[in-house]
């Protein structure tokens, strides 16, 4: 598996347009030849502000990529986690920053293109940031404690309609892709559960584990160590298509659920108005790391999948998921935290 490593906005990959609805030539030369802060950029530590709380799948994808990067820059990146408020804290810490390239956001679906549907945002997801690129898509996995009573997916929401009020649905924030995973099944099978919000999967994953808890949606590398000790049971990925990483684990789409689709994803963004030359070595940078073999190894061996997309790219799909997950939201009359 390999991911385009040229600078995309001057030498796209073969076949593929620019993004965006095109570029100008000026632009185009602004950001290949504007030095970074006169050559000097970075010459202090970055620091990336997270929007969950430690040791969940945002730490699983971003981390490796962040440790690669400060070898690669030549500065330490520090790993800021602000959990909470569906993405709002992390996201207003970065909106607000200088946009000096010093202050940088680990985008993911809440932050991005959800909580604005949930709650008014003390800033806008589309104006404030400039998308830099996607690390990775990292499919949703249905797990459960090995002490319940089910095998399949086929059996989760029969349980539930048996059992009422009983069935406790650990959720990872308002607004996570674990949480729109539930609610999504939730609509598709008419089925009413026992939520209990957790500030990230981290929490949540100790929910489950504890006993509080009995089911939760995350990415696959939050339960692959607990799965592979016999602590919970996988029972299935939210893709269309198997992984190749995973390709005994069955997914929604073909255990009776049509189209169920939902992932996770991690990626990178700045503060809007920050220099294009910073977004241009972002971008080289984090695609190079994201081509490196042990990198690709370390998203795929959990069912991840690499991506390293375009700034215009990864704005689109921005744009794209929003309106998806504000109709899911809609559907199932979902509110803000309060």
């Amino acid at each position: 598996m390999g991911v385009w490593i040229s600078d995309p906005l001057t030498h796209p990959p073969p076949n593929l347009p620019l993004e965006g609805g095109g570029i100008s030539l000026a632009a185009i030369c602004l950001l290949a030849a504007a030095p970074a802060h006169a050559d000097s950029y970075p010459n202090k530590a970055i620091r990336w502000v997270v929007p969950f709380q430690p040791g969940g799948g945002t730490d699983m994808v971003a981390r490796p990529v962040a440790a690669k990067l400060t070898e690669r820059v030549g500065q330490q990146i520090l790993y800021d986690n602000r959990g909470g408020g569906g993405g709002v804290i992390a996201g207003e810490i970065v909106a607000n920053a200088n946009p000096d390239g010093y202050t940088l956001l680990v985008a993911a679906v809440a932050v991005m293109t959800v909580t604005g549907s949930l709650q008014k945002l003390p800033f806008d997801p589309i104006r404030d940031f400039i998308p830099i690129t996607k690390f990775a898509n990292v499919p949703n996995m249905l797990a459960t404690r090995t002490a319940m009573p089910l095998n399949r997916i086929q059996e989760v929401a029969p349980y539930a309609k048996a059992n009422p009020g009983k069935l406790r649905w650990a959720t990872s924030g308002t607004g996570s892709a674990g949480t729109l995973s539930m609610e999504l099944f939730k609509l598709v099978t008419g089925i009413d559960v026992i939520t209990i919000p957790y500030k990230g999967a981290g929490p949540a994953l100790l929910g489950v584990l504890s006993n509080e808890a009995d089911l939760m949606f995350a990415n696959p590398a939050v339960f692959m160590p607990h799965i592979k000790a016999g602590r919970l049971r996988a029972l299935g990925s939210a893709s269309l298509e198997r992984s190749v990483a995973l390709p005994d684990m069955p997914t929604f789409n073909e255990s009776g659920f049509p189209g169920f689709e939902s992932q996770s994803w991690y990626g990178l963004a700045a503060p809007a108005r920050t220099p294009a030359s910073v977004i241009a070595l972002w971008h080289r940078e984090t695609v190079a790391v994201l081509n490196q073999p042990d990198i690709i190894a370390r998203i795929t061996q959990d069912g991840g999948i690499p991506v390293g997309n375009t700034p215009q790219k990864f704005a689109q799909e921005i744009r794209d998921e929003t309106a998806k997950w504000a109709k899911v939201i809609k559907d199932a009359g979902l509110k803000g935290d309060k």
